[in-house]
């Protein structure tokens, strides 16, 4: 993907979205109510209708590399996973450093939230309020340790299909929905099973009509083309809902709260 479109003098920001993408982070979807479970749309094959919107799991970060304890030195990071990601950011400078002295670049969200730091739209009493709200979370109440939101998996019950008897069973998937005052604009919070460990994790979506995406042909009543990119744009008046975001992803972990408080940190040094 392009790195974002920084226009400086009217302080936006153009976030390239691949219409196209059939896995990763960024999907079409579509359903009617915000609450409705969203199903993924082959915008190659479908017309794009009012009722898509863009699932966009946003991160605030990317592996630099890692501080050896030894002798200090900084070594960047050789897998073209993580290389491919730091050629996104513009802030490939911009750093923090994790409790496991792994070194990371701004990304995303806080690439986004810098800028408009830098451009005096984000005051420092706002980022220190995140700083407070944070630092007044206790870890019982952090949504990973919430007892409330677990998987849900009902006592199986026999059932023969074709022949089989299987045990039936349901698997429920906790979703929390925050909508934002000002917009037709959610964020999601999904608990799913780790991928690569143990346990279960917060996942948090940022999601928007697609109406909100910038093209040179309107989407609604066509498919999309092969590798499509369309923008969204973060301007002074939608920029609270990334400040919000920063917010959110301080609650999700301890582990993301120590991550967004560095950020945080980082942008006002």
């Amino acid at each position: 993907m392009p790195k974002i479109s920084i226009n400086e003098l009217e302080h936006k920001i153009k976030v390239p979205i691949l219409l196209t993408a059939v896995s990763g982070k960024i999907r079409i979807k579509n359903r009617s109510v915000t609450n409705e479970y969203g199903l993924s749309v082959s915008v190659k094959k479908e017309e794009f209708k009012p009722s898509n919107y863009v699932e966009w799991q946003i991160g605030y970060d990317v592996k630099w590399g890692k501080k050896y304890k030894k002798d200090g030195r900084n070594v960047r990071v050789k897998k073209k996973e993580y290389l491919n990601k730091l050629a996104e950011t513009t802030l490939e400078h911009i750093q923090f450093l994790r409790p496991d002295r792994t070194i990371k670049s701004f990304y995303e969200l806080s690439e986004y939230i810098w800028y408009f730091y830098r451009w005096n739209i984000l005051s420092r009493e706002d980022l220190e309020n995140v700083v407070s709200y944070l630092n007044s979370v206790s870890n019982n109440n952090l949504i990973d340790n919430n007892s409330e939101l677990q998987i849900d998996r009902s006592h199986p019950i026999a059932k023969n299909i074709n022949g089989f008897n299987f045990e039936y069973t349901q698997v429920k998937y906790p979703l929390l929905i925050y909508k934002f005052n000002e917009y037709e604009i959610v964020a999601e919070i999904k608990i799913t099973e780790k991928q690569h460990a143990v346990g279960t994790q917060p996942m948090l979506y940022l999601c928007f009509p697609i109406t909100e995406l910038k093209t040179r042909n309107n989407l609604i009543g066509r498919t999309a083309h092969t590798k499509e990119i369309a923008y969204f744009e973060i301007r002074e008046s939608n920029v609270n809902v990334f400040l919000e975001m920063l917010k959110m992803f301080g609650i999700l972990s301890d582990s993301h709260r120590h991550d967004i408080l560095q950020i945080i940190n980082t942008i006002l040094a």
